[in-house]
């Protein structure tokens, strides 16, 4: 395994020095890597990121859009051949079609090209003439990202975090009841180590159902072809005193290590180290709806993949001596529409309270973080309504459950993002005076003009935060 990482640590200064040596005569490009904590609509903010590039009449907060930089703008074929690619015309087709659908979810990794072709304003600009940036998106599960952390933990560390986490959570009732009575330091029997691991991950699906973000290992909830292999075949256990060889413990052990290395750096490796821009889209709408527990589930799992990152400038002799780093990470709560536009600004703070820590963190190493509310795509319209004698601000769309129009008010989020998280850090059951509500809502059908692209909320202002200095 030494051996195996002083190679790959070779090959990527390698590529890093051909990458920087022969980067000024190639057109410059962006990776922007896009990600997800449950259900937070990655697929659907790549998709409206995109055709709002194509089509800039609704980017007026992306200055390059704004002031004419941005000449046009045109798919091509990713540069990667062995990644598959973000289907974006058939996302966009659901999006648009008369009777509009959320469209799937992608379940592994993939990558869209969209050049631009960008006349930058300056006099540098007038001399160089138009000059082509390449944005390659990078979209890939948000439960991969989380496991980058596990690279720093032993088997045994990783079992006790687990087992600390989940002891009072109901539903790893099963599963540690089936820990409880497994022997570590018996002989390894293939069907006890099988049925512990089938049972942990009933246990990781049922946790991501109820809002619980630290579900790792996060391929054993996309498995894909893996599915049945050794490697996806383990499980925390309460470690015994010096587990012999040939025991169960010394085989999950085994292959928790080979899930590492097999798994989890060739995904740092391939994808993550040669991202330059990191968007993490959270549901925090939901999260706060299910209740203090999971609030705080998230903003551990945010400091968690804030520290999976290796934050500071992307400068040219940083990346020959030091390999890249990502500059800019952008964590924004989606599905901003579902809230009356005069509650955005607390959404935001809630968003920028939950990632504070571990942000200043990045920004000392010299990455930019910033956080803000978002909608890639707007469901619903905004209505007040007058009930029992009282005002409220509601928003009115179509029920994905039955497709009837109706008004919703979710609730009041607080102005001081402390009163939310406080209850969080304390372990509280539940709000005590409020009851913040959610609702599924179908996407509205669209009439577009030319030029214009999907109808969304600060998509542009989250797109000139991610690469807007590149475009001017």
């Amino acid at each position: 395994m030494i051996i195996s990482d002083i190679a790959d640590g070779l090959i990527r200064s390698v590529e890093t020095v051909t990458d920087t040596v022969t980067a000024p005569f190639q057109p410059a490009s962006i990776r922007l890597g896009v990600t997800g904590l449950s259900r937070a609509g990655k697929t659907v903010f790549i998709t409206s990121l995109v055709a709002n590039l194509m089509n800039r009449g609704r980017m007026p907060q992306l200055v390059a859009a704004a002031h004419g930089n941005i000449q046009t703008a045109y798919l091509q074929p990713q540069p990667d051949d062995t990644v598959p690619r973000f289907e974006y015309e058939s996302h966009l087709g659901a999006l648009t079609s008369p009777l509009p659908t959320w469209p799937d979810s992608t379940r592994t990794v993939s990558q869209l090209r969209l050049s631009l072709k960008v006349q930058s304003r300056g006099l540098m600009g007038a001399v160089t003439g138009p000059q082509t940036v390449h944005l390659d998106i990078v979209d890939y599960p948000g439960e991969w990202l989380l496991d980058l952390a596990l690279l720093d933990k032993s088997y045994a560390d990783w079992s006790d975090d687990v087992l600390a986490r989940i002891t009072n959570r109901d539903v790893a009732a099963d599963f540690l009841q089936l820990e409880t009575q497994t022997d570590a330091s018996a002989k390894l029997d293939e069907p006890t180590a099988q049925a512990l691991a089938q049972a942990f991950t009933r246990y990781l699906k049922a946790a991501r159902v109820a809002g619980f973000y630290d579900c790792t290992p996060g391929r054993f909830l996309l498995p894909g072809e893996l599915e049945g292999s050794p490697a996806l075949t383990f499980a925390p256990l309460s470690q015994s005193d010096s587990p012999p060889r040939k025991s169960l413990w010394r085989e999950m052990e085994r292959r928790y290590e080979a899930y590492k290395s097999r798994i989890v750096k060739p995904f740092f490796r391939d994808h993550f180290a040669k991202i330059d821009r990191q968007v993490v889209l959270v549901d925090a709408l939901g999260a706060i709806h299910k209740g203090p527990q999971a609030v705080e589930d998230m903003r551990l799992a945010m400091a968690d993949i804030l520290g999976a990152f290796r934050p500071g400038r992307n400068a040219w002799l940083t990346s020959l001596f030091r390999g890249k780093r990502v500059e800019r990470i952008l964590f924004a709560a989606t599905k901003a529409d579902h809230l009356h536009h005069r509650q955005h600004p607390r959404l935001t703070a809630i968003m920028q309270a939950l990632i504070r820590d571990a942000s200043d963190r990045a920004n000392f190493a010299g990455a930019k973080t910033a956080a803000m509310s978002i909608a890639a795509l707007r469901a619903t319209v905004e209505e007040t309504v007058d009930h029992k004698g009282n005002v409220l601000d509601c928003v009115r769309g179509t029920l994905l459950d039955g497709g009837k129009q109706a008004a919703f008010y979710p609730g009041e989020l607080p102005e001081d993002p402390a009163h939310l998280l406080a209850p969080a850090r304390d372990g509280a059951d539940a709000w005590l005076d409020a009851d913040y509500q959610i609702m599924n809502f179908a996407p509205a059908p669209l009439t577009l003009k030319p030029g214009e692209g999907p109808p969304h909320i600060r998509l542009d202002k989250a797109a000139e935060f991610l690469i807007g200095d590149r475009l001017r």
